[in-house]
């Protein structure tokens, strides 16, 4: 039996369709941040990406995105190990790391609403950044998902 190509190769050497398809649609690396000055800890907070779609915990126009929100972040296989917020859930870790992705992946349930039926995405738990100030952020402050 030929073992998925997330087993096989390493995330340098995926297609870009591959690296996109680990993606798992949580929409949980569209939540804004903030950083704790003193401890340069980072908290999530409730509030989402202006493009992300609250439904499907999809970019609203993912191929345009840094045009709308140019501080957006581009995930890269360089880039992985740099950014400390990312859920111990997500795919892009968990293969680098080596784990098995979980059950409720689509690549492994072959449905992309598993991760919503398992409460790993963000759906029906964010509010829009749109409107909001910088002083309204800590009022939205959350424990990680996890």
């Amino acid at each position: 039996m030929k073992q998925p190509f997330w087993k096989t190769k390493k995330l340098t050497e995926m297609t870009p369709k591959e690296w996109e398809s680990l993606c798992d649609g949580c929409g949980r690396c569209c939540l804004n941040k903030l950083e704790d000055w003193d401890t340069g800890k980072i908290h999530l907070t409730k509030i989402a990406c202006t493009l992300l779609d609250h439904g499907t915990c999809q970019c609203k126009d993912y191929e345009n995105r840094f045009d709308t929100v140019p501080d957006c972040i581009q995930l890269t296989p360089e880039k992985l190990n740099e950014i400390s917020w990312l859920p111990s859930s997500c795919a892009y870790r968990i293969v680098e790391e080596g784990r098995e992705l979980h059950w409720w992946h689509p690549l492994i349930s072959g449905n992309a609403e598993t991760v919503h039926e398992a409460g790993i995405s963000v759906r029906g738990n964010v509010v829009s950044e749109d409107g909001l100030t910088a002083t309204d952020y800590e009022d939205y402050l959350i424990d990680d998902f996890e």
